[in-house]
């Protein structure tokens, strides 16, 4: 195309835009991106002769980084990496973004600078699962599981107490947060449900054996709160094994970045702070925190390149306690079956094979036909009358 006809095609391109016409048509008419047009557009607000071709040399190359910059860069990263907290080039742009550092350096300089600084090592080797096999959710697709968790109590100043209820979708690894002054069963309730309205619902969700996850010992088979509102939903919950919370290891991590990055660095003094703060500090680790597991993208950015669509609480409130006993759906507990061949579910015991001897076993209840039934790698090996309280 000669240069005559590209300066026309971006002309024409921003005159439809002024008009009116939506980028979309625009540019799947012209066989351009979006990012393209508002190039264009970019350029025509700004000066005279904005249709001219450029040269593409950048104006800054990486070996032209400020000195200056780049010794801030590698003091971060050594003073995060000596409080133990993370230290990736996302964390030290964040910590830039707070000490106001200007100009502000990309995530890719960074990255550049600590590449060539040979500060990129890890503090740990990679982790190589041992032992007997584990049960595995998906996770390839957005809110195919999600993992919960309680963090707390912790305290403002003032001594206010509060807890909050965290959430990372798997697969996107998007978060929500609910902070609230009691960890109960309605605050369960009322987090799972806000969150859900922000992230979408989950066809599983994983936890660990809280008091406020399950129910009650007295009442093991009365499915506490959280069961009864998941399987109202259509999600099953899964009870990651007792004394095993790295089990849940994404939420786990996430908690303590949650710790670091939140809990210990912004002044709050009153709830109305702290529910803003924590809705802040989610949407900007949803827009903003890269992840290597995404291919460097963002946690919204990785749900919209999925074209998975979310579903949704029907209703604004949340439900409120006690919720009527559900007539259908699943839950289930994982346990590891010990040398007493007893299989905890919530306090109540029950004898297993000697075959199962130190084996995950997967106690899937089904609350239709009022079985428990014990699945081995996905092969059902047993089936006991299990009647709902």
């Amino acid at each position: 195309m000669k240069d005559v006809e590209i300066k026309s095609e971006r002309a024409q391109a921003v005159e439809r835009y002024l008009k009116g016409e939506k980028p979309e048509a625009i540019c799947v008419s012209l066989g351009r991106s979006r990012a393209w047009l508002y190039k264009w557009l970019s350029r025509y607000a700004d000066q005279d002769s904005w249709n001219e071709s450029r040269s593409k040399r950048p104006l800054h190359v990486s070996w032209r980084t400020p000195k200056e910059i780049e010794e801030i860069v590698k003091m971060v990263r050594l003073n995060l990496y000596n409080r133990d907290q993370f230290c990736g080039a996302q964390a030290i742009l964040w910590e830039l973004e707070d000490l106001a550092i200007n100009p502000l350096p990309s995530l890719r300089t960074i990255n550049r600078i600590l590449s060539r600084n040979e500060l990129t090592h890890r503090r740990t080797g990679k982790y190589e699962a041992k032992g007997t096999k584990y049960p595995k959710l998906p996770s390839l697709l957005p809110n195919q599981t999600h993992q919960a968790d309680w963090v707390g109590p912790c305290y403002l100043k003032g001594a206010l107490r509060f807890y909050s209820l965290n959430i990372v979708d798997l697969a996107t690894t998007r978060c929500g947060l609910y902070p609230c002054s009691t960890n109960n069963g309605q605050s369960v309730l009322d987090g799972l449900w806000e969150i859900w309205k922000r992230l979408g619902i989950p066809l599983n969700l994983q936890i660990d054996n809280t008091l406020s996850f399950f129910g009650s010992h007295k009442h093991p088979r009365g499915m506490g709160a959280l069961i009864r509102l998941c399987l109202h939903n259509g999600v099953e919950p899964w009870f990651i094994p007792l004394s095993e919370p790295w089990r849940n290891g994404v939420i786990e991590s996430f908690n303590y970045l949650y710790e670091k990055k939140f809990l210990n660095k912004v002044f709050m003094t009153t709830e109305n702070e702290l529910a803003a703060g924590s809705l802040a500090f989610e949407q900007r680790h949803n827009s903003t925190y890269r992840y290597s597991k995404l291919g460097g993208k963002t946690p919204l950015k990785a749900l919209l390149a999925s074209k998975v669509k979310l579903r949704f609480p029907k209703q604004q409130q949340a439900p409120r306690q006690p919720l009527k006993k559900p007539k259908k759906g699943r839950y289930h507990i994982v346990r590891l079956i010990r040398s007493d061949l007893k299989l905890n579910i919530f306090g109540e015991l029950f004898a297993v094979a000697p075959e199962l001897m130190y084996e995950y076993v997967v106690a899937t209840i089904d609350v239709k036909e009022q079985k428990l039934k014990l699945f081995l790698d996905k092969i059902q090996v047993e089936e006991l009358d299990y009647r709902l309280h």
